[in-house]
């Protein structure tokens, strides 16, 4: 009799086993649930990563791409390639990334146009705030306020001055109307109440060039590009539009210093991922690239072509594009600036 009472029922067996079998359920799809997931994969990315580039070779964000890529595909230990997608003031590139997966193996690498070309092209069929997500901010660069080395312009307060005697006959070269160039200037107008003459070219040499020679009598230049052309004396530098002072030119000071508050306009270079991508894939993505961006070989680079390497995390790059969709939407409004659609 006691041998039958220690038996366990059919009625205990069979819950021990159902049990069971769904401990052993919960196991695997937990386990499918975490090979599927991007942040548990330790492969992901699983496949090729495209760094999407909307605009030509040879840009800041294109040498950025190259320069970075070959070390991400070392981290990554899969293929990562650079593909360059210009047009439309990078709105084409920027197009298509908007479209894409949103899983990590689309990243849009992109530069100050971001924060410009939706203020002069409002049929966009995509909203760049609601189409992306921020990664992280790369590099800013220094903007100035430059003249040719034989201008009588000699300060910023001669050149203010000139334009306040003769309002819309000083004129100013751009590599293009809508160009970040144009915009910061009209910015730099609105903030002083001065009006000038805009001569847009088609890019950065011929408005460069113009310059130098004294046909026009000023231009933004981006101070990567102005420095051997200030060392030669070709090019002189009013006044920076960065924060601070440029140590590489430390006697050339900065629009706020000399009163325009609202006259911090940087070139910059950040990465994006299309809106929907997991976050967890978003803080690997943040992560590799400030890993990147902390190689002497990155920063030496970098800094040979003018850029301040940033980094940091990717509300960083997120408050900054807001902040230019609203600033220059405002500019481009108040000037009357007309873009293609």
């Amino acid at each position: 009799m006691s041998q039958l009472t220690n038996q366990p029922s059919s009625f205990t067996r069979r819950r021990t086993f159902c049990l069971a079998a769904l401990a052993c359920s919960t196991f695997f799809l937990c386990a499918a649930h975490a090979q599927n997931s991007p942040a548990a994969n330790s492969a992901y990315p699983a496949g090729p990563v495209t760094l999407l580039v909307p605009f030509t070779t040879g840009t800041g964000a294109d040498l950025l791409a190259r320069l970075l890529g070959p070390k991400l595909a070392d981290k990554w230990k899969v293929s990562v390639v650079t593909d360059n997608k210009a047009g439309a003031s990078g709105s084409i590139g920027t197009g298509i990334a908007a479209k894409s997966a949103p899983n990590g193996l689309t990243v849009l690498i992109t530069a100050t146009a971001h924060g410009t070309f939706p203020a002069l092209m409002p049929k966009l069929p995509f909203n760049p705030q609601q189409a992306f997500t921020p990664v992280v901010l790369l590099s800013t660069s220094a903007l100035g306020v430059a003249t040719s080395g034989k201008s009588p312009l000699n300060t910023f307060k001669d050149f203010q001055e000139s334009a306040k005697r003769q309002p819309g006959v000083l004129n100013y070269s751009s590599p293009g109307t809508g160009s970040p160039q144009h915009l910061a200037m009209e910015l730099l107008a609105q903030e002083t109440g001065i009006k000038l003459l805009h001569v847009p070219y088609k890019g950065t040499a011929g408005a460069l060039t113009d310059l130098m020679g004294g046909h026009v009598e000023a231009s933004i230049v981006a101070l990567q590009t102005a420095a051997p052309h200030l060392q030669s004396g070709a090019l002189r530098m009013l006044a920076l539009m960065s924060a601070e002072r440029s140590p590489a030119f430390p006697n050339v000071p900065t629009l706020k210093e000399l009163g325009v508050q609202n006259g911090v306009v940087e070139t910059w270079y950040g990465v994006f991922v299309p809106a929907g991508t997991p976050p967890e894939v978003v803080a690997k993505l943040n992560a590799d690239f400030n890993s990147l961006l902390q190689l002497p070989d990155v920063k030496d680079t970098m800094n040979k072509q003018g850029m301040v390497v940033v980094g940091g995390k990717p509300d960083r790059m997120g408050d900054l594009a807001k902040n230019e969709l609203t600033r220059w939407a405002r500019v481009v409004e108040k000037a009357g600036i007309k873009g293609d659609n």
